[in-house]
């Protein structure tokens, strides 16, 4: 292969990576970026995310919180350093390291999803107390549906209760990860030294007098360190063994294995996602960062090592288009967050293949239309800087261009495909919000309307029986968020209105339906008539049209009309007009008039045809049930048990951690409303939880007539 790079840019592919790093709430996502890119001399000094100055946590609303809220954005260069008797895969070559820290909340999944869908490897972030907790799981889940090699720390191991072994234990059952230790740390809590390198055999201690961690010195292993790093190399060679057959053939011929050798074969397991090495420290204790950020730049894969990207063909979703990483090869880029700020709208993007400089023409296939850049730059958190080119493999900004939305291809006009966009879930929780003054509705309403341009999960629509303006989102702080930045960054004070489920309905059981429209009043008339089934769906396919006319009975033509009224019928169900979710129509039959048939009257036709299939196909309505995991000392288990039954919960199980318990349960999202209150005053405020939606489950009857009642009988 031809050389890929260009000799313009600063960073060859080989040594560039794109990175995330996620994990649960508080587990110290920020804390470690904030320490990486003190060590890669990005930052002079360091910033605490409980003093609000953490450099990635730059919006007020999480400067106030101590919460990540916004993915953001930064690039660091890294000098591996060569130390005596330590095997470096690259030695004191410049590497490009681009980071981007994720929101932990789960009313920020949005976050996490789009970031990962343009990463080529991520840091995992573990608590070496808590070990696996239930956001762990979705992030982990997250980046296994992208395919993305990931590297687990586990952080916070200066802290009372922290075990290694028991976070490795978890992640493997848990997360059922072919999890393996590649840096021990050396001691716990307040004895935490260092780490045991474990391929070099080696230890490395970070030094205490020095006040951030920068230096530190590799020694031999000493006492029951010898034993403990012999084993663990022994344990994950043999588990390299199991999946890289190059590895494993030269264990078989009884061939010698360097520390190289053993180094390359776990980069391959890494990139085929076979293997997740795993690191322990503390990053706020500044003992294990510059390690970790070596083992990135060895095991992580840069944008040359994974499969190219994969786009298909605007015209043909079945014909396939490779992007190749190759900055002399055609543009095209994926646009993964829109965010707007002072100095206007910034579309993030990330290259796969061919390189944009300013003046460029770019192409979008959504919409079919070409924009011209006028700036470029790349973004570190809230600093700006101009660039004049943005090359393969690499993270950047657009500042101005207009019709851009999250998950548009951006390409070479001459060679129009599109790549596959992030996938969001469905919001959970509304509620209606209004301008405090009258003068201030239209200022709301492109205030709104920006927000949900950056914000997939986010949803603005007009109530048409009330006139209301109803926001929906991920969660009670989600919404909160979002009201807050109305008010900050927009000047618009708002009222809000309670928080409604997003409650759903779907059918028990199959039914016919007949849908008619017959106009006639003189001049032309209007004429359509749809026969069609349908019957419960796969579930989380949402609603599925198939057509199954033939014939001819409604003409071809019609056929997409007819799909559109299936489609529209369902967003208002019949039993309170939540909208109809899994669920498979089938168009059988009808019939057309030569001279009064076009496509709004078979519309119509579609949606009365749905509407009376469902009124005969026993119809139940859904709500949201959530995962709840609720930690607390022992003393207080029984009552916040009777508590989560009282909420109709139900019990999944419970762990112990030392003195802490752990209960597991599902419980429906319409009781959680003021739970952080609840499980406060219940233990004395030493107990604290964490939930995720979960599934769609029906609603007891007796709770039905309150909500049909609620919402002013069947809309």
């Amino acid at each position: 292969m031809s050389n890929p790079n260009s000799p313009n840019r600063e960073f060859p592919l080989e040594r560039t990576r794109n990175i995330g790093i996620c994990a649960h709430i508080d587990a110290g996502k920020t804390t470690l970026t904030e320490r990486i890119l003190f060590y890669t001399g990005m930052i002079h000094k360091i910033g605490e995310v409980h003093d609000g100055a953490a450099t990635t946590d730059w919006m007020e609303q999480e400067q106030e919180r101590g919460i990540t809220i916004t993915s953001a954005a930064v690039t660091a260069s890294w000098k591996q350093l060569k130390e005596e008797g330590v095997f470096k895969l690259r030695e004191g070559e410049n590497m490009r390291v681009n980071i981007i820290d994720t929101p932990g909340h789960v009313d920020f999944t949005a976050e996490v999803e789009r970031s990962l869908r343009v990463l080529d490897g991520a840091i995992f972030v573990l608590c070496g107390v808590a070990g696996v907790q239930p956001q762990s799981e979705t992030v982990y889940r997250q980046a296994e549906k992208y395919g993305v090699p990931r590297i687990a720390f586990v952080n916070k191991m200066d802290r009372t209760g922290a075990n290694f072994d028991n976070v490795v234990k978890d992640v493997r059952e848990k997360l059922g990860a072919n999890a393996w230790p590649v840096l021990i740390p050396i001691g716990a809590e307040d004895n935490l030294s260092g780490q045991i390198d474990v391929i070099n055999q080696k230890a490395v201690i970070y030094s205490d007098d020095d006040k951030f961690g920068s230096t530190y010195s590799v020694r031999s292993l000493e006492g029951a360190e010898v034993a403990k790093a012999k084993e663990a190399y022994d344990e994950l060679v043999a588990a390299i063994c199991d999946v890289d057959d190059e590895l494993g053939m030269m264990f078989l011929e009884e061939l010698p294995i360097s520390i190289q050798d053993v180094k390359l074969a776990l980069r391959r397991a890494v990139i085929a996602n076979r293997i997740v090495p795993m690191a322990g420290g503390s990053a706020f204790k500044n003992k294990g960062v510059q390690y970790l950020v070596d083992a990135v730049i060895d095991y992580l894969p840069g944008p040359l090592d994974i499969p190219p990207q994969e786009g298909h063909s605007v015209d043909d979703p079945e014909v396939r288009i490779a992007a190749q990483p190759d900055d002399s090869g055609k543009f095209c880029a994926l646009a993964f967050k829109l965010w707007s700020d002072k100095f206007g709208r910034l579309v993030f993007f990330r290259v796969y293949s061919g390189c944009v400089k300013k003046g460029d023409v770019i192409y979008n296939p959504r919409t079919r239309k070409s924009e011209r850049v006028g700036r470029l730059i790349q973004i570190q958190a809230a600093v700006h800087k101009d660039i004049d080119a943005c090359y393969s493999g690499d993270i950047a900004a657009l500042v101005g261009v207009k019709d851009v939305r999250t998950g548009d291809t951006l390409c070479d006009e001459s060679r129009e495909l599109l790549l596959e966009p992030p996938t969001f879930p469905e919001p959970v929780i509304s509620m209606a919000v209004e301008p405090k003054t009258k003068g201030d509705q239209e200022k709301m309403g492109n205030a709104l309307q920006r927000l949900s341009e950056e914000d997939p999960t986010f949803f603005v629509k007009t109530d048409e029986e009330t006139g209301q303006t109803i926001i929906a989102g991920m969660g009670e702080l989600h919404l909160e968020i979002l009201c807050d930045r109305l008010k900050r960054e927009h000047k618009v004070e708002t009222n809000t209105g309670k928080p409604q489920i997003a409650y759903r309905e779907t059918l028990t059981m199959p039914a016919d339906g007949e849908g008619k429209l017959v106009k006639q009043s003189g001049g032309r008339g209007q004429y359509g008539h749809v026969i069609l089934k349908i019957a419960p769906g796969e579930k989380g396919k949402g609603v599925t049209v198939e057509n199954k006319v033939v014939g001819g009975t409604i003409p071809k033509e019609y056929i997409n009309a007819c799909k559109s009224g299936c489609i529209e019928a369902t967003l208002n169900g019949i039993i309170a007009g939540y909208p109809v979710i899994d669920i498979h129509i089938d168009l059988i039959d009808g019939s057309s008039h030569d001279v009064d048939s076009n496509e709004n009257a078979f519309k119509m036709a579609a949606i009365f045809a749905v509407k009376d299939a469902l009124k005969k196909a026993k119809c139940v309505l859904l709500e949201p049930i959530m995962a709840v995991e609720a930690s607390t000392p022992e003393d207080y288990q029984g009552d916040i048990m009777g508590d989560l039954n009282r909420r109709r919960g139900r019990i999944q199980g419970m762990d112990t951690r030392g003195a802490t318990a752990i209960l597991r349960a599902e419980v429906p999202l319409a009781e959680m409303f003021g739970y952080s209150t609840a499980i406060r005053t219940l233990s004395s405020g030493r107990a604290s939880y964490s939930m995720q939606p979960s599934h769609f489950e029906q609603v007891p009857q007796q709770i039905v007539e309150a909500i049909v009642e609620q919402r002013g009988g069947a809309k």
